[in-house]
């Protein structure tokens, strides 16, 4: 039942984001006195409607998304006389830019709200891929029957015992050890000081400490999911080094968020270039081999990332997958292609230039851009784009990516 909550709810937020995408078009439209013609959720047979104003607002039956219709979009587009001057090809050069970047700001900062409650509630994720064996230091609370942990507060006997975050335990009682869970498998049993040998700044070093013994429901590695009954386990409290262990306040996690978000957009874009070489990785996917994690997810790949976080109570990998995706999103969308927003963009900066010359010229400004002649490279980009996106689609199908 929590799969099938998170994969909803999880669902509905790509659906907000991308409709929230169309709003930042309309908002920046109706600021710059663009007439806003229709704003509807979701594509094919209309569900509802009604309108406010002169914009027709409504529900469409598949909720895959929205659209935002602006009155002269393009030259091509139909429009009443009395609306001509209202056109959106025929309005300066810096409105018609405010409102092709306003879906592209508004995925940024609906992003950066999450990060924010992020911080807030669980703290910042690292983004550098520490070594699997890294820790950081935590109190010990039992777990409850769902897998989730109970909360808890104070010092861990790691933490007392001297172990501080960026430690690596390379052994556990005499017993090679190389990432978190063989850290957790070698303790739970043992009972008693045990000695535990981390390294730190280049040195070894022998740290002794007391575990606590808790009750946990530990995961069925043939089903995936926590125990029916609980067993009593050691436990020192530490976890791998992936989140920051600042405490923030609404306040605080203002700055640590901008950074956050900076190093998430340098993260994002770096993704985003590597697009087209993930179509090998995304072939052998589909043809039987491993699924890369680092390979592109569809909706409903994502969708299922968030129905496995919610049913193992992870909203903070909730929070920051959906986080991500608007991120992602947004820098998709700057891409100077058409029919993306970039390549709107590029076609009006291309007309503020092109006139520009002109005018040096002592010649007029020229018409509107001709769209029909992009047609052929635009139908070239939706063939393209379609294909990948059904074979991502296929593999998050055939050979879905394990994150548990």
């Amino acid at each position: 039942m929590g799969f099938v909550i998170g994969f909803v709810l999880f669902a509905l937020g790509i659906t907000a984001s991308v409709a929230l995408h169309e709003c930042g078009h309309m908002w920046a439209a109706q600021a710059t006195g663009m007439k806003v013609r229709r704003y509807f959720i979701g594509f094919g047979p209309k569900v509802f409607s009604f309108r406010r104003g002169e914009t027709e607002y409504g529900l469409k039956a598949l909720p895959l998304g929205g659209f935002c219709d602006i009155a002269g979009m393009t030259a091509l587009d139909e429009i009443d006389p009395e609306d001509l001057d209202r056109a959106m090809y025929r309005q300066k050069t810096w409105k018609r830019l405010v409102v092709m970047c306003g879906g592209i700001a508004m995925n940024f900062v609906l992003g950066f709200i999450l990060i924010v409650i992020l911080a807030v509630g669980w703290g910042l994720p690292r983004l550098d891929s520490p070594p699997a064996n890294q820790i950081a230091v935590a109190c010990v609370g039992a777990d409850k029957p769902d897998g989730t942990h109970q909360s808890c507060t104070g010092e861990g006997p790691a933490q007392l015992a001297g172990m501080r975050r960026g430690d690596k335990i390379v052994a556990v009682g005499g017993t090679a050890v190389s990432n978190i869970k063989e850290i957790a498998n070698a303790t739970k049993d043992l009972t008693g000081p045990i000695d535990y040998t981390i390294e730190r700044d280049g040195k070894t070093l022998h740290v002794t400490v007391d575990p606590v013994r808790v009750q946990t429901y530990p995961v069925d590695p043939k089903t995936n999911k926590p125990a029916t009954t609980a067993v009593t386990a050691s436990k020192i409290g530490v976890l791998q080094d992936y989140y920051d262990t600042t405490h923030y306040n609404v306040l605080t996690a203002i700055p640590g968020s901008i950074g956050f978000t900076g190093e998430m957009f340098g993260k994002t874009f770096e993704s985003l270039a590597q697009m087209p070489t993930k179509v090998v990785n995304l072939w052998h996917a589909v043809t039987g081999g491993v699924r890369d994690a680092d390979t592109p997810v569809s909706v409903y790949g994502a969708s299922k990332i968030g129905g496995e976080t919610a049913e193992r109570g992870l909203w903070n990998v909730f929070i920051l997958v959906l986080a991500s995706l608007n991120f992602f999103l947004g820098a998709f969308n700057i891409l100077p292609l058409l029919p993306l927003d970039g390549g709107h963009i590029a076609v009006v900066l291309y007309e503020k230039v092109r006139n520009m010359l002109r005018s040096r010229r002592g010649l007029e400004a020229g018409g509107p851009v001709d769209y029909m002649k992009l047609l052929p490279a635009t139908y070239v980009v939706v063939v393209i784009g379609g294909a990948y996106m059904i074979l991502v689609l296929v593999a998050d199908i055939v050979n879905p990516i394990k994150l548990f």
